[in-house]
C-alpha cells in the first residue's frame, strides 16, 4: 500500500512536470529490474524478517548495503574502484550502527530469528545491485521515472502475496493511517525520487552511506520524543557513524594521484 500511494503520486505528477515514461528500452529494463530488486525483494524480504528479527538487529543486518555497493561499484563502475581509506570508512560506519543496536545482539538465538536474520540479509544484496545497475545504466532517465514504475511494479509483484499470507485484516485507525501515508509521500514519493536524483550526480558508494544516518536519526528521534533513554552507547555509535562517513566521503571525493 506504501508503494502503491506512492506510485499513484508520482505517476499522476509526471504529465504536470512533462516526464516522458518508457522512451528507451533500457529505461523499462529499469523498471523491472528495480522494481523486482528494491520494491519486491530488499523490502519484502526486510517485512517478512521483522515478524521475529528485532528493529535494531534488521538495522543492523541492513547497514550491510553500503559495503555491497563498494563492492559491485568497484567491479562494475568506472571511476569508482574502492579505495583503503573509502573501505575504511564503511566498515567503521557499519561498526557504529553495530554498537547503537548492540543489545539486539543477544536475541538473534530467539526461535527463528536466526533463520529470518540470515534470509534478511539477502535484502541488502538486492538493493545493492539495483543501486548500481540505476547507477550504469540509468543516466539520462528522469529520477521520477525510474521511483515511480519500479514502485509500481513493486506493488503488482507483493499484492499475490499479500492477498494469500493470511494476515489479520487492516485496521483503519487514524495513527496506522497517517504513518502509511508519511511514509508513501516522504518516505518513498519525496525520498527515492530525490535519492534517484542524487545517484546520477554522486558515487554510488558515497549515496549509499544515508543508509548509516537513518539509525541513528531514528535513536535520537525515540530520545526526543519517546523519552528513551541516552546513553553512552548511543553516543559512541553516533560518533562512530559520523566519523566513518566522513572518512569515506572525503576519500571518494579526494582526487586520484597518477
Amino acid at each position: 500500500m506504501r508503494f502503491a500511494i506512492a506510485s499513484v503520486l508520482l505517476l499522476a505528477l509526471a504529465p504536470v512536470l512533462k516526464v516522458r515514461l518508457g522512451r528507451e528500452p533500457r529505461e523499462r529494463r529499469l523498471w523491472v529490474l528495480n522494481g523486482a530488486l528494491t520494491f519486491t525483494i530488499s523490502y519484502g524480504l526486510v517485512y517478512w524478517a521483522e515478524q521475529w528479527v528485532p528493529s535494531g538487529l534488521a538495522a543492523i543486518l541492513f547497514a550491510t548495503f553500503p559495503l555491497f555497493v563498494a563492492i559491485l561499484a568497484h567491479l562494475t563502475l568506472p571511476g569508482e574502484r574502492l579505495r583503503t581509506w573509502s573501505l575504511a570508512g564503511v566498515l567503521l560506519g557499519f561498526a557504529g550502527v553495530a554498537v547503537l543496536f548492540s543489545e539486539d545482539f543477544g536475541k538473534l538465538g530467539g526461535p527463528k530469528v536466526g533463520f529470518a536474520s540470515a534470509v534478511l540479509l539477502i535484502a541488502p544484496f538486492a538493493s545493492a545491485i539495483a543501486n548500481v545497475a540505476v547507477k550504469k545504466w540509468g543516466g539520462g532517465i528522469h529520477p521520477l521515472s525510474i521511483s515511480a514504475m519500479p514502485m509500481a511494479v513493486g506493488t503488482l509483484l507483493t499484492v499475490p502475496f499479500a492477498w494469500t499470507s493470511g494476515e489479520r485484516p487492516i485496521e483503519w485507525r487514524t495513527g496506522p493511517v497517517l504513518a502509511l501515508l508519511y511514509l508513501a509521500v516522504m518516505g518513498s514519493a519525496v525520498a527515492f525520487t530525490l535519492y534517484y536524483w542524487l545517484l546520477r550526480r554522486l558515487p554510488a558508494t558515497s549515496l549509499s552511506l544515508i543508509n548509516y544516518a537513518t539509525p541513528v536519526v531514528a535513536v535520537f528521534v525515540g530520545t526526543v520524543l519517546l523519552d528513551e533513554p541516552f546513553t553512552f552507547r548511543i553516543l559512541l555509535g553516533a560518533a562512530l557513524v559520523v566519523i566513518g562517513v566522513a572518512i569515506a566521503v572525503r576519500a571518494s571525493a579526494a582526487p586520484r594521484r597518477t
